[in-house]
């Protein structure tokens, strides 16, 4: 060694990293931190300006093991992009102690404990002198300081950074699992959407300059014919569009009108209004429909197969029509990321996302059920058990020999082996056909439990079959055998009550306001109705077909305290709401459900990656909030839920 500094340099570095390798050093101080740790975030200096929606957190500190999903992913995403800067350490005040809480729970493993602590003593005596002073100083030996002072390093160089990459790890990966879990839960409340049925309905895709795309479709989902009006700029033509309008209607028998939520929706949903008040003989009713992803399918493969020579631009009116009638049926035929139901999708692990929406959507077919002689390749290849390619198969199948007429007939499907068939034919159904319960989810397996129990009522399937009186006279035990239970005869017998019941709820729409049709129209202390269109961790938002979706907080959500959103509210639920606050210039609406909400008692501060759910918005980057905790120093929030209930307790007692 060149000199003593050297050798005591080097030593200190032997030291440290023999200290930071020890599993039980790892270990205390991980869960010290991960319980007592505190994230804080602050912003670089040249990128305030730069980074202006992640504004709620340029000075911002909390627990880390508290951080709500959407907040985690947020402050994450804001460090990516170079705005924020992320600490982890402890709070304020236990960050002042000397010695640190850290380095000292470091020292005490490592055996160390003494010198750490003498050397703080001398530190403060040194700092202060006082009649104490050379009594603290004469207590420590030799080489305290220097020992101590290894300690220090390692905390710092070593053990601090490690901790820090583990734990803001740890927390993305909870956010993430979290983020997926609510995307999942979302998809699923939109595909099982309550369908408007088999009716025949058209179409319309908004656009101004670009024209309306109109597409007629019949109670089957067939295309009957499609048109482009242009009853708004540049060209004005109103009255032809209404013509128009009203000639396909009455040609085709249409009973609803689908408007697109996109650009000009509301322009056009006055137009189908002037159209509905013109030729009341037709009885038509307009609903406003998500067109999350509809532009996606336009231009996908399956489109261009369903269409070869439909132009691009009117293959979204017709999924816009379609997903009216059967929202499942044709949401299956979009990639489900695109539909615009999560939260921060592109900062989560992109294969557990696909993976889990891929189960929502499986779960959500299999649960309704699927008419084998209707049902398209894609929503059929989302049953369990049937892939892409016997899915095909069945369709070619089924175009070339007809309808199928049983279930059994489904064996002779190319590649539909008996494993397969036995996994999906319980998800399948075939209306009108031979067998009436094969219209039903009593699987093929079963049928001589249901034999046996028409051979005791003395009936036929098709009289027994929603016969609820002859039903419940019956005692599931009689029916048990060795193969099925008491538990699987008790669901046979309720199938049998109610056959292929359709688990969807029942068919609403919303009315959307008159006069109301951008953020500028909107006032505090509106009463409106609107439509459930994403739920978050920390709230919902809600379309009031002002082209920008509105925040209801968690704390606005109920009169009671809500927990989790989704016990209130699902995706594509009809609502009404009270307008509390609107931010024209940052593009935000606060709103509320409570039933005496006041204008001025708003909700938390919206996310900042662009205020509110902007409409059409399908990337999941724009949808969500912040419930920012509040600071030392700053004001108190305004009173939620909670601190309403608390106080009233308070007075109460």
């Amino acid at each position: 060694m060149a000199d003593a500094k050297a050798a005591l340099d080097g030593a200190r570095d032997i030291l440290a990293e023999r200290f930071a390798e020890r599993a039980d050093v790892l270990e205390a101080l991980r869960e010290r931190m991960w319980n007592e740790g505190w994230i804080a975030s602050k912003v670089h200096e040249d990128k305030a300006a730069e980074g202006e929606k992640f504004r709620d957190w340029f000075d911002h500190a909390e627990p880390i093991a508290k951080v709500p999903s959407h907040r985690a992913l947020a402050l994450l995403r804001g460090r990516q992009q170079g705005v924020l800067s992320l600490k982890l350490g402890l709070e304020p005040a236990l960050e002042q102690q000397q010695p640190h809480p850290c380095l000292a729970l470091l020292a005490a493993k490592v055996g160390l404990g003494r010198s750490v602590q003498a050397a703080a003593r001398a530190a403060a005596a040194a700092a202060t002198p006082s009649a104490n002073g050379p009594a603290a100083r004469e207590l420590m030996r030799p080489a305290d300081v220097w020992l101590a002072e290894a300690c220090r390093w390692c905390w710092r160089v070593k053990l601090l950074p490690h901790l820090e990459t583990e734990l803001f790890g740890r927390m993305r990966e909870a956010a993430e699992a979290e983020a997926i879990r609510v995307f999942g839960a979302n998809l699923k409340d939109i595909l099982l959407a309550p369908p408007a049925g088999p009716r025949a309905v058209i179409g319309l895709d908004p656009g101004i300059r670009t024209g309306v795309k109109v597409a007629v479709v019949d109670a089957t989902g067939k295309l009957l014919g499609t048109a482009t009006l242009y009853p708004h700029e540049p060209r004005r033509d109103w009255d032809g569009a209404i013509a128009a309008l009203a000639a396909l209607s009455a040609k085709h028998s249409v009973e609803l009108v689908a408007i697109g939520n996109g650009t000009a929706s509301r322009e056009t949903d006055r137009l189908v209004g002037d159209l509905i008040t013109r030729h009341p003989d037709l009885r038509l009713r307009k609903l406003v429909v998500s067109e999350a992803g509809a532009s996606v399918y336009s231009a996908s493969e399956l489109a261009a197969k369903e269409f070869p020579q439909l132009d691009v631009s009117l293959r979204g009116a017709v999924s816009i029509a379609r997903r009216l009638q059967d929202p499942l049926a044709e949401l299956v035929k979009i990639d489900p990321k695109s539909i615009g139901v999560g939260q921060y999708q592109h900062d989560v692990n992109q294969h557990a996302l696909s993976r889990q929406l891929d189960a929502a959507v499986e779960d959500c077919v299999n649960s309704v059920g699927v008419d084998v002689n209707t049902a398209s390749a894609a929503l059929l290849a989302r049953v369990s058990g049937l892939g892409a390619t016997v899915a095909q198969r069945m369709v070619d199948y089924r175009d070339a020999n007809g309808a199928f007429r049983s279930r059994d007939a489904m064996r002779k499907v190319p590649y539909l082996g008996e494993k397969t068939f036995e996994q999906a034919a319980g998800f399948l159904r075939i209306r009108d056909g031979d067998n009436p319960l094969d219209a039903s989810a009593v699987h093929p397996e079963a049928y001589p439990v249901v034999e046996r129990i028409l051979a005791r009522v003395g009936r036929n399937a098709r009289e027994l079959i929603g016969n609820r009186d002859a039903l419940r006279g019956l005692e599931p035990r009689q029916f048990v055998d060795e193969r099925f239970g008491e538990p699987t005869v008790r669901d046979i017998l309720g199938e049998l009550e109610k056959p292929g019941r359709d688990p969807r709820g029942e068919f609403v729409t919303a009315s959307f306001r008159e006069g109301v049709e951008t953020i500028a129209d909107l006032r505090p202390g509106m009463k409106l109705q609107g439509v459930v269109t994403n739920v978050a961790n920390f709230g919902a938002f809600v379309d009031l077909g002002v082209h920008q979706d509105g925040l209801v907080h968690v704390s606005q959500l109920a009169d009671r305290f809500v927990k989790d959103p989704r016990d209130v509210v699902k995706a594509g639920q009809v609502v009404s709401v009270t307008v509390l606050e609107v931010d024209a210039a940052r593009k935000r609406i606060a709103l509320s459900m409570k039933s005496g909400a006041q204008p001025g008692r708003t909700a938390r501060a919206a996310a900042p990656e662009a205020g509110n759910r902007p409409r059409g918005a399908g990337d999941g980057k724009r949808g969500a909030a912040s419930d920012r905790r509040g600071r030392p120093g700053e004001r108190a929030a305004e009173p939620t839920a909670l601190g309403d209930a608390l106080s009233r307790a308070l007075k109460r007692s």
